[in-house]
This record gives structure tokens, sequence and C-alpha cells, in this order.
């Protein structure tokens, strides 16, 4: 069985080697890592996909990852098997193979970009929420209206009692418009883990990518920029590529079975 973990551990060389050591010691096999935010107080945030032994219980992970000194696991949760992992580069690839589709295909890998549970694809029409395409069990459907849409800014999304329906109240989801504030993409968690702005703000860019490469407008100008964290600065993936912690997870990420 595969679980998700969400690691705040110290952003320095070594670190995610002796949590990777933990883990396996603990029954894990880790499918890949992804580096999700590197912190002003020198901390990082990672997501760490693990296979589980049959008869371990993840709890053991948990233990595992924070016997490391000034390591904290901010969550754990069970990843849908068959779930696939997509990075940005590849989705924009797979995306501008379709370029009429460009905005349903971004739905369908948004769930594997960001591990997020599911995604949605949702239109303003008469004052009424439409769900045009839906990925990983999206619970969109049953949105009618939502104070979200139009969405000329990316958002941050609040169910509450006003507009959601029961199966949005232990969602957590931010959104980005695409061509038009009457039409945006969503992504969302079940109870978690929470969405950092840097998720935000890389789906903010893949919103505007997929709008340039389904209408053909060309190059994409004046993406929004995010506010940070109050606990670091949101970072652009593309700042990262230089840095030691960085080359030591992408080096783990190709550990264990695909």
């Amino acid at each position: 069985m595969s679980y998700l973990l969400r690691v705040i551990l110290p952003d320095r060389p070594g670190s995610l080697g002796g949590v990777a050591s933990a883990i396996g010691e603990a029954g894990g096999d880790i499918v890949g890592v992804d580096v999700v935010e590197h912190r002003a107080d020198g901390r990082a945030v990672d997501d760490i996909l693990v296979d589980l032994l049959p008869g371990k219980m993840p709890d053991a992970l948990v233990s595992a990852c924070q016997s490391i000194a000034d390591v904290t696991v901010e969550f754990v949760g069970h990843y849908s098997p068959g779930a696939h992992l997509h990075r940005d580069l590849e989705a924009v690839e797979a995306m501008t193979g379709e370029p009429r589709h460009a905005a349903e295909i971004l739905v369908e890998l948004l769930p594997g970009v960001f591990r997020s549970g599911w995604a949605l694809l949702a239109t303003l029409v008469d004052g009424r929420v439409t769900v045009q395409k839906t990925a990983g069990g999206a619970p969109g459907a049953e949105v009618h209206s939502a104070p979200w849409l139009p969405m000329p800014h990316p958002v941050r999304i609040v169910a509450d009692d006003a507009w959601a329906p029961e199966s949005w109240q232990d969602v957590v989801a931010v959104g980005a418009p695409l061509d038009t504030p009457e039409r945006a993409v969503v992504f969302g968690r079940d109870g978690g883990p929470r969405i950092l702005d840097s998720e935000h703000a890389r789906l903010t860019h893949l919103a505007a990518l997929a709008a340039v490469i389904q209408n053909g407008t060309g190059i994409a100008h004046d993406l929004p920029e995010m506010e940070p964290d109050d606990d670091g600065a949101a970072e652009h993936p593309d700042r990262r590529s230089g840095r030691d912690g960085e080359r030591e997870r992408q080096h783990l990420s190709g550990t264990g079975q695909s």
C-alpha cells in the first residue's frame, strides 16, 4: 500500500538520506520525492511517496522519520493505487501535444503533479457553476454556485455552509484562472496536507500556460505573484536546481520501485 508523507527537515546535505534510511528500516520503499519548498529558516518541506510492506502500519513511518533529529512529519495519508507522478514539465509537454484540450489535460494531470487527490475545471455560465472536467474523485459536480467564481486572480478556496455541499467540508483547495475569470482550474486535498504558497504559484503558472497553449496567444506575461507563507517565502521551482540539497533529492527520487 502506498502512503504520502509530508516531512519538514533541515535543508542541508544528508538530511534526506537519514530519513530515507529510517523509512527503509521501518519497511518502507521510497517511490518518489518532491521538494515542495525551501524555507528561509533553513528547513525544507518534502513530499515522500512510500510503498509499505503488507502488515506494516503508517504509524511506523511517522515514528521512523521523527526519530531523526529536527525532522517532523506534518501529514501522512493513503495514496490511491494506480496514481502516477507527473512533474510540471511533463504536464506542459502533454498539453502542447494536444493544444485544443490543454486545460482538460492539465486537470487530468494535476493530481499527479501535486499529489493533490483531485482536480476540476469549472466555468461560470449565467451565474451557475458548470464543472467541465474532473479528475481523482473531485467533489465539484455537486457545486452549483460558488463565491470563488468569477476568479480574477489565484485564490484559496474556503468551504462554508453558505455554498459548499457536505463533500467539500473537509477540503483544502486552491484555484487559478485560465483565459478568463469565469473559467478556472482547482486542485484540492481531502483533509490535507495544506497547500503551500509555492504549490499555488506553480498551479498559477501551469494554468496560464494552459490558456496560452489552448488559445495560441504566444507567451504568458505578467503572471500573478504569490504572497509568501508565514514560515518562509515561496520559491519558484526553477530557482532551486543549483542547491546541494536539491541534487540529493533528485538522486533519491529514483530509488524504490516505479
